[in-house]
């Protein structure tokens, strides 16, 4: 009995001290679990000064991001300026889908290029990869489809509205219209030469003539208006997509000029243009030198981004965080290393203090947040950035910023964080967002384009024979804008 009592007593003992334990893990798995991240796929193209048009792919994962080469094209006779994606092909059962790349450079030159759509396959990539000194995911699909040859001076700003049309602007005073199914221009729309008289000091126009070309130009999501800005001219231009037709000419007013700080000699020209959204309205933001103003649909100016520190404007465009409610925030990469992220709504918008007593009658937008700056270690400035928005994580932003230093780095930003940011009451000081990886393309690099790569479906192969740009998923309706000149 005194034995039975001991194992008794010894199996209480136990009992007792596997209560706390069974207590625990309850609690333990009454937590809720962290969603885990998955990985995505992002394809990059930097365009350079060195004519060279390099693509690489970056794999993000939980904690890293692995890069790999995948093309690199010596696209040009001259620096390129700006590069172009499309919207993917019409998915079909059993075929894989490619994207449209565009690149316009000085030699007058558009080159066209046909992209795999789907991650690359690691399949038979050792023996290169054990050759190359930096990871190489080649795609042989990767391929040139052939050059357009329509403009007569250099190649400003290209654009693909839709996968069946091609928007291309020149310094040579026209916007024209391609068809991406055989590559005919269907419309060439010309804007004016400007006056020489009180042209800005300083410009690069040759001895007796004068500052032209078209700068760039914002498409309406209806695709029947058009903005376009021009050199050499202090306004910006309306264009009637259906007609091909001229729709006006807007001032840029002289007290609206020198708020943003352009003086009597300074040029005066809006350098980009983009169509936005704010407050569940339309909006457009026409960017300068040293600051960008957005106007509503009335062609009013709205504000203005920058209140006091302005630096140099390099490429700025609107980033959706919520499209059911349609909150969109401005973002704007600048000299200083910083990609700023501003909201334009009506309720965010101050006063600015009066600056040597003058009076301001723009009123500021405000300053969510950043990333990149000195404090994240990037002291140069961000010549041309993306933005990303993840398909298996949908709250989650990738922001890929490119220095021509050569550098790309790659942020990853939560739309939770940045409407945390643009509910406070005043701006973090911090950078937001995580810098995930840095890339050196040892190339002076002038413009970016970044697209979320497909997951390849399974039993899909890309067929030898596809010519892209000929497919029946890529024989969209014409719009009416190829029936005038």
């Amino acid at each position: 009995m005194a034995k039975r009592k001991r194992q008794a007593a010894a199996g209480g003992e136990a009992v007792k001290g596997s209560i706390p334990n069974k207590k625990t893990k309850g609690t333990e798995s009454a937590k809720p679990k962290a969603t885990p991240f998955a990985a995505e796929t992002i394809q990059i193209v930097a365009g350079s000064y060195d004519q060279v048009l390099h693509g690489l792919t970056a794999t993000i994962g939980a904690e890293e991001v692995e890069f790999a080469d995948t093309f690199l094209f010596n696209a040009h006779a001259s620096a390129i300026r700006c590069v172009a994606v499309s919207p993917p092909s019409a998915a079909v059962p059993g075929q894989t889908q490619k994207v449209l790349l565009a690149s316009g450079s000085t030699d007058e030159r558009i080159n066209i290029y046909s992209l795999s759509a789907h991650r690359p396959s690691r399949k038979n990539q050792d023996l290169l990869a054990k050759v190359a000194p930096r990871p190489i995911l080649e795609n042989p699909k990767n391929r040139e489809l052939g050059t357009l040859l329509h403009h007569a001076s250099t190649v400003t700003a290209l654009r693909f509205p839709t996968r069946s049309k091609l928007l291309s602007a020149s310094e040579d005073s026209t916007i024209a219209v391609a068809r991406t199914r055989d590559w005919s221009v269907l419309s060439t729309i010309k804007a004016p030469i400007p006056m020489a008289q009180g042209r800005p000091s300083g410009d690069t126009a040759p001895f007796g003539g004068t500052p032209s070309g078209v700068n760039d130009f914002a498409i309406h999501p209806s695709m029947k208006l058009m903005i376009s800005v021009s050199k050499g001219e202090r306004c910006m231009r309306l264009w009637n997509l259906v007609t091909g037709k001229k729709a006006g000419v807007l001032s840029f007013g002289r007290d609206m000029l020198q708020e943003i700080g352009e003086g009597k000699h300074s040029t005066g020209e809006g350098r980009r243009v983009v169509w936005g959204s704010a407050d569940g309205a339309d909006e457009f933001a026409v960017g300068f030198d040293r600051d960008v103003v957005v106007f509503g649909m009335d062609s009013v100016p709205k504000c203005r981004l920058f209140a006091t520190a302005r630096t140099k404007v390099h490429q700025f465009s609107y980033v959706t965080l919520d499209e059911e409610t349609g909150l969109s925030l401005a973002a704007v990469s600048t000299e200083d290393g910083r990609i700023v992220f501003f909201s334009t709504r009506a309720d965010d918008l101050s006063k600015p203090e009066d600056a040597k007593g003058k009076a301001q009658k723009l009123e500021v937008a405000k300053l969510v947040g950043f990333v990149g700056g000195k404090d994240a270690g990037v002291t140069g400035r961000i010549k041309d950035f993306a933005v990303v928005r993840g398909e298996a994580n949908a709250a989650t932003l990738f922001v890929t910023g490119a220095s021509s230093e050569g550098r790309i780095r790659l942020w990853r930003l939560q739309t939770e964080e940045l409407l945390a940011a643009a509910g406070a009451k005043e701006p973090l000081e911090r950078p937001l967002g995580k810098l995930v990886g840095t890339y050196e393309t040892q190339n002076r690099i002038t413009c970016l384009a970044a697209f979320l790569m497909i997951p390849r479906p399974q039993g899909a192969e890309d067929s030898e024979d596809e010519v892209d740009g000929s497919d029946s998923g890529d024989e969209d309706e014409d719009e009416d804008e190829d029936e005038d000149e």
